[in-house]
């Protein structure tokens, strides 16, 4: 059985439809609160930016998948991966490339200097939820923040004791164990999630026979006191383990590297008055991959303080403002080895204002690098609330990249380059049908420049691209007390302003639509998604097809103690391909027990 194009609408209108009458369940859906795209807790409904929010009961319903996996099931965001399980993996946002995209674990960015942040390491079991910004964040969040910003927020706990194991297995000889245990009394809380995942996988190229497989080991801590008017809190997220790959490129070519993932975080919040809040955030990351059969070692350290205040001014204005300062290490042990420190400073400022039907947020960042000097980026966003129903957004903000460790030292390295710069304009409208159901347009376009590339006539990188990525994005949601419905299309001209070519591994057009179906404390749900062709890379002529992927998932309460998930992935077995030559998993098969203690 194949799923068409023609199909995946026909589906699209049939849950459409269906959806309409179910409006007289007159369950009320609390919009979820995030903190991601002013940095400021505020309503999903509220917030001016176009968001996209990953709950838990998402995340659970889904065992033994990858950030990912879970990614790709919402329009307009593209995936490309080398491989199955633990490979290597890239995201686009929007259309803008794989490192326009700012990855963060509870609000500090884990993208490394050399290469993109590893969202295949990090395992949705320490995950409580993921929010999605689209569009430049570069005045909050700094560099990277072209396309949008991923922000993984891991579990804590809320009140009480929770304790809690679980144990899972799969296709491809999938085996997943761990425990998570959680106490919050009074002014402190504690709380520690393991998980050991691995997999025998299967081969990363497609003409190869020797399976490739992934292991991980990873630990969330956290620790939390209040004392007096201030809270302390510490955590420390931690991934390591071994990936197997294929490289045709070398010899041998079936090689594998370790891998780990650090970040200590040291939170001190205080308010200093009634209407002042005070956060400071001092931060060690570490991203380190070393190969095996060779000494090819590539490392990144980064030390970083961020300093966020949030005034309440008056009833209208909250001002946000706050310092940034980071040390950052980069290491590479190949071909071409380097081995460079770099600071980064950086002033942020930003008024969120609300004044009957108006809503603005505007604000500016400076920021100052040892590497290429001075950079200023800005966000604007003006609300017009038309009625309770209707809603008229507008925005225009900017965003950077600063030129990494390898553009400047790596092969055909240039430290004389600047940083890559986007301005982004969108208009969007909202519109509230009742209590369950509401739609979402959005028209954006955002024109990025000094796109740093491989010169071939001075044999250095050289900022001489530019692209021009002009869409529009459709999302209707519905929401009742026994089902959620989620469906999105998008229509983008990711274009390269070169030569008019479609930039390499970014669909133009794409489907995703997640009905989920709860009875009693169950449910079930079907994901679908339709990725239109794509060009492989701006090498090669390899034009990567269109296809359609439809996932099952659910979720079995057995006992009070005892629940069941359950994962179907590909249950069509689409041949499909992310990248030229390498696999994409066929039918398979997940299954994780969940046993709670308290």
């Amino acid at each position: 059985m194949k799923f068409t194009r023609p199909a995946f609408l026909a589906t699209l209108s049939v849950a459409s439809m269906l959806t309409v009458p179910l409006s007289s369940a007159q369950a009320e859906e609390q919009s979820p609160i995030i903190v991601t795209a002013t940095r400021t807790a505020q309503t999903a409904d509220e917030t001016l930016s176009p968001v996209i929010v990953i709950d838990r009961s998402e995340i659970e319903s889904n065992p033994s998948a990858e950030v990912s996996d879970l990614l790709r099931m919402h329009a307009g965001i593209d995936i490309g991966r080398s491989g199955g399980p633990g490979q290597q993996t890239s995201v686009f946002i929007r259309g803008a490339n794989s490192a326009h995209t700012l990855v963060l674990i509870d609000g500090v960015s884990i993208n490394p200097d050399i290469g993109n942040a590893a969202l295949q390491n990090i395992r949705l079991d320490m995950i409580e939820r993921i929010e999605i910004v689209k569009g430049p964040r570069s005045t909050l969040y700094g560099s990277q923040a072209i396309g949008g910003v991923i922000n993984i927020i891991t579990r804590r706990s809320t009140e009480g004791s929770h304790y809690q194991v679980h144990a899972g297995a799969g296709s491809y000889a999938t085996k997943k164990y761990g425990f998570a245990a959680h106490n919050r009394r009074d002014d402190s809380a504690a709380g520690i999630t393991v998980d050991v995942s691995r997999s025998v996988g299967f081969p990363t190229i497609k003409t190869r026979t020797t399976d490739r497989g992934y292991k991980n080991l990873s630990i969330n801590l956290y620790g939390k006191k209040k004392m007096g008017e201030t809270d302390l809190e510490i955590t420390h997220n931690h991934s390591s383990g071994k990936t197997d790959y294929t490289n045709i490129y070398s010899t041998p070519q079936e090689i594998d590297q370790n891998f780990t993932n650090n970040l200590t975080t040291l939170g001190i919040n205080n308010s200093p008055t009634a209407s002042w809040a005070s956060k400071i955030k001092l931060s060690h990351m570490e991203d380190t991959l070393e190969q095996n059969q060779s000494n090819n070692i590539s490392q990144t350290y980064r030390n970083a303080l961020d300093w966020q205040n949030d005034i309440q001014v008056n009833n209208h204005n909250l001002l946000t403002a706050g310092l940034y300062a980071a040390q950052e290490h980069a290491k590479s042990v190949s071909s071409s080895s380097f081995n460079q420190d770099t600071d980064h400073y950086a002033a942020f400022i930003q008024d969120d204002m609300q004044a009957g039907a108006n809503h603005l947020v505007a604000g500016i960042r400076a920021n100052k690098y040892e590497a290429f000097g001075n950079h200023t980026t800005h966000n604007l966003e003006y609300g017009y609330t038309v009625n309770e129903n209707l809603r008229f957004n507008l925005a225009h903000n900017s965003g950077y990249r600063a030129p990494s460790a390898t553009d400047r030292f790596g092969y055909g390295g240039n430290v004389n380059l600047l940083p890559e710069e986007s301005k982004n304009s969108e208009l969007g409208i909202q519109y509230t049908f009742n209590k369950q159901q509401n739609v979402h347009i959005n028209y954006f376009q955002n024109d990025i420049t000094n796109l740093i590339e491989y010169d071939s006539g001075t044999s250095k990188m050289q900022n001489i691209a530019a692209a021009r990525i002009k869409g529009t994005e459709i999302e209707y949601k519905y929401n009742s007390e026994y089902w959620n419905v989620d469906i999105s299309a998008v229509f983008q001209d990711p274009e390269n302003k070169s030569n008019g070519a479609q930039l390499s591994r970014r669909t133009r057009t794409s489907y995703t639509a997640g009905i989920n179906h709860r009875i009693n404390k169950h449910s079930i749900g079907i994901d679908v998604l339709y990725a239109g062709e794509r060009d492989n890379s701006a090498y090669d002529s390899v034009i990567l097809k269109s296809y359609t992927l439809v996932n099952l998932n659910a979720h079995i309460q057995a006992s009070k103690q005892l629940s069941i998930n359950a994962r179907v992935e590909n249950l069509t077995d689409e041949v499909y391909e992310l990248a030229s030559t390498y696999s994409t998993p066929g039918r398979s098969y997940y299954a994780e027990l969940v046993y709670n203690f308290n």
